[in-house]
Order: structure tokens, then sequence, then C-alpha cells
């Protein structure tokens, strides 16, 4: 299933891994593991933010895609499901199908 992730990380802990060079590393994990459809990186509320688009098969994958934004840059996380266009088509015309 389609899912959109938004994290706003501390921006403590975000500096500490700035400082410490371990930035990149821990995207590059995360963007790897995810293999997203889109990712956008942003300020939100003076802090550093992204959402990411991604698609995932089990709901046992939560702890998984998760943690990483809990631990080193102890982000505020929230997933939920999204629809691209052309799920909202298809979506769409279902319902009136079954009108």
């Amino acid at each position: 299933m389609r899912m959109m992730l938004r994290a706003v990380m501390d921006t403590s802990k975000a500096n500490e891994a700035t400082e410490a060079g371990k930035v990149q590393q821990l995207w590059g994990r995360i963007l790897e593991r995810l293999q997203p459809e889109a990712a956008h990186f942003s300020p939100h509320d003076g802090c550093r933010a992204c959402v990411i688009v991604f698609d995932m098969q089990d709901s046992a994958q939560l702890p998984v895609v998760l943690e990483p934004f809990f631990h080193e840059p102890g982000a505020h996380v929230e997933l939920q499901p999204c629809m691209n266009k052309e799920d909202l088509m298809k979506g769409l015309a279902e319902a009136a199908n079954a009108r």
C-alpha cells in the first residue's frame, strides 16, 4: 500500500547527527530501505522535516520503517495511506459504481 510518512526532526538531535557527519549515512540507509516513490525535504515549524511516499507491503514493516526516525534524529513521525492521481480516479470510479 502506498504510504506517506511525515517526519519532523528534533533540532538538537539532528544538529548532533549533522555535526558528527552521520546525516548523509542516516538518510542513505533510510532511503535505500524505503525505495521511495518521492522524498521531499523542507523546514516545518522551524525544524528539519521530510515527506516520503513509499510502498509498504505489510504492517510488520512498521518497526523497520519508523525506528530509524526515532533514534538518531528524534523525529515526530506520522504515517498514513495515500493515493496518487491514478489511485484517486480508480477509487472514484469504483465508488460511483457501488452506489
